[in-house]
C-alpha cells in the first residue's frame, strides 16, 4: 500500500505529539566509538543536543525526551500551533532569524542587526504568515536538526553527500497511553542497546537530564513536587517540556513561557517526575534479566492504566517501533485516527494495548 502524504498524517495547524526517528547512512557514526576505524564521534552529541535546545527556544514545538544514540536518533515532540498564534509578527520574525539568520554581509558591507533584519521581515505579512505555519512544523523541526548536524558531520569526515537515511520517520502517538509508552521506549534506548546499565548513565536522554535536575534540586532541599514548578530554571532538562500536567492547578490554554528556553510550562502525564523516573528504573532491570520480577505496589497502577498486563508493558517498551510505524495507541484511538485520514485501518501488529475499561 502506498505511503499517505506526510502533511496528511502530520499537521502544523492542530496540536499533535510525535515520536520522531532519524538514522544514519552508509554505516555512518552519528555518535560513539567506531571501532573500524577506532575514531571516536562522541563529540557529536554535544552538537545535537545543543541544536535542540536551540529550536526548542525558536519554534512553537516542544521536546518531550529524546535519546542520541550511535547511528540514529529519537524525539517524541508536541507541536504548539496555539502558541504561535499568540506570537507578534516581529517576535515570529525574530525566532525564524535565529534559526536561519541569512547570508554573512560581503567583506567591506555593514553587518545588519537581528533586531533591523526583523523589522524588514515583519513587514512582509504573506512571508510571517507562512513562518508561523513553519515554526509549529514538526517536519521544519527535523529538517533544521538534519540540515545542521549533516552538514557539520560531512565538513569533520571531509566527505560530501547524504548522512541521514531518507526522509525521518514518524509516528504520530494519539493518546496519554501511547505518549507513556513512547517516551520510556525512547529513554530506555541506550539501555535496550546495552550501552548504559542506568539511568543516570544513559547520557544525553531527556530522562537523564530530568534526573541530574531533581538530584541537585533535592540537594537544595525543593520538594520534588515542586520541581516542574522550577525546571525551566534548570541548567540541564530547563529546555525540555515539564513532564507533569495538572489539569485541576495548571492554566487553562497555552501557558507560555516567558523565559525563552521552550514554547511553553505545560506537562504531558498525568504522573510525577519521580513516579516516571521510578518506573523507567524498574523497567530497565527487568529488561536485563530472563525472568520478570514483581512490579511494585506504587507502579501497578500506572501499567494498569495502559490497559496491559506486565508482559504487555515489556513488550511495548522492547517493540514499540515494530508495532506501530504511523500511529500508536489503543485499538479505539487507532480506529478514529484511520476514519481521519479516510483510511480503513491502521497497521499495528501485534498491539499489546487492550480495551480500556469504559
Amino acid at each position: 500500500m502506498a505511503r499517505q502524504n506526510r502533511g496528511v498524517v502530520i499537521k502544523p495547524s492542530e496540536v499533535q505529539i510525535v515520536h520522531t526517528h532519524q538514522r544514519c547512512v552508509r554505516r555512518a557514526y552519528l555518535c560513539g566509538l567506531d571501532n573500524a576505524n577506532e575514531k571516536s564521534y562522541e563529540h557529536r552529541r554535544g552538537w545535537v543536543r545543543s541544536r535542540l535546545e536551540e529550536l526548542a527556544a525558536a519554534f512553537g514545538i516542544e521536546c518531550l525526551t529524546y535519546a542520541v544514540m550511535s547511528n540514529h536518533l529519537h524525539l517524541v515532540l508536541r507541536s504548539r500551533p496555539d502558541v504561535v498564534t499568540k506570537w507578534s509578527d516581529i517576535e515570529v520574525a525574530k525566532r525564524w532569524l535565529k534559526i536561519y539568520p541569512g547570508p554573512k554581509p560581503r567583506s567591506g558591507k555593514p553587518k545588519v542587526s537581528l533586531e533591523d533584519k526583523a523589522k524588514q521581515l515583519a513587514g512582509d505579512s504573506k512571508r510571517i504568515a507562512e513562518l508561523r505555519i513553519r515554526l509549529s512544523n514538526i517536519s521544519w523541526w527535523m529538517r533544521s536538526v538534519s540540515e545542521n548536524i549533516s552538514r557539520r558531520s560531512n565538513l569533520e569526515d571531509e566527505v560530501t553527500g547524504h548522512f541521514w537515511e531518507g526522509r525521518f520517520k514518524a509516528t504520530v502517538l494519539l493518546d496519554e497511553a501511547s505518549v507513556l509508552a513512547c517516551a520510556c521506549y525512547v529513554d530506555l534506548n541506550p539501555i535496550r542497546a546495552a550501552m548504559a546499565e542506568s539511568i543516570e548513565n544513559s547520557s544525553y536522554t531527556g530522562a537523564c537530564d530530568r534526573l541530574k535536575d531533581l538530584t541537585s534540586s533535592l540537594q537544595t532541599k525543593c520538594p520534588p513536587e515542586k520541581f516542574d514548578e522550577r525546571q525551566e530554571s534548570f541548567k540541564n532538562s530547563g529546555w525540555l517540556s515539564p513532564l507533569m500536567i495538572d489539569e485541576a492547578k495548571d492554566p487553562i490554554g497555552a501557558d507560555l513561557c516567558r523565559d525563552g528556553r521552550r514554547a511553553s510550562n505545560k506537562g504531558f502525564l498525568r504522573i510525577s517526575l519521580p513516579q516516571y523516573l521510578e518506573l523507567l528504573e524498574w523497567t530497565g532491570r527487568q529488561l536485563r534479566v530472563d525472568k520478570r520480577g514483581k512490579i511494585p505496589e506504587s507502579l501497578a497502577p500506572l501499567v494498569e492504566r495502559l490497559g496491559v498486563d506486565v508482559e504487555g508493558w515489556f513488550l511495548l517498551v522492547k517493540r514499540f517501533r515494530k508495532v506501530f510505524r504511523r500511529a500508536a495507541g489503543t485499538p479505539e484511538s487507532l480506529a478514529a485516527e484511520a476514519k481521519r485520514r479516510g483510511t480503513s485501518w491502521i497497521c499495528a501488529p501485534g498491539n499489546p494495548f487492550q480495551h480500556l475499561a469504559a
